[in-house]
């Protein structure tokens, strides 16, 4: 059994999946459901990563004055 839904896109990513889709000669609707597939396994692998990029302040945060630990 199959499900169709709706989806707005804003004109960008309406123009790129058209022309996405045209290029490598596939359907539009191929191209989105291989992009769910991709975003489904790979964001179930790491559910922290939804946190990546988020945090503001130096790489390694661990060499803060004051948090480091002591020895």
């Amino acid at each position: 059994m199959s499900q169709t839904i709706t989806v707005r896109l804003n004109k960008e990513l309406s123009t790129w999946l058209e022309r996405t889709a045209a290029r490598i000669g596939v359907s539009q609707g191929q191209i989105v459901r291989e992009q769910l597939e991709k975003a489904k396994s790979t964001k179930a692998d790491k559910p922290f990563m939804r946190l990546a990029g988020i945090m503001k302040g130096p790489k390694d945060l661990s060499q803060r004055k004051g948090y480091a630990a002591k020895t």
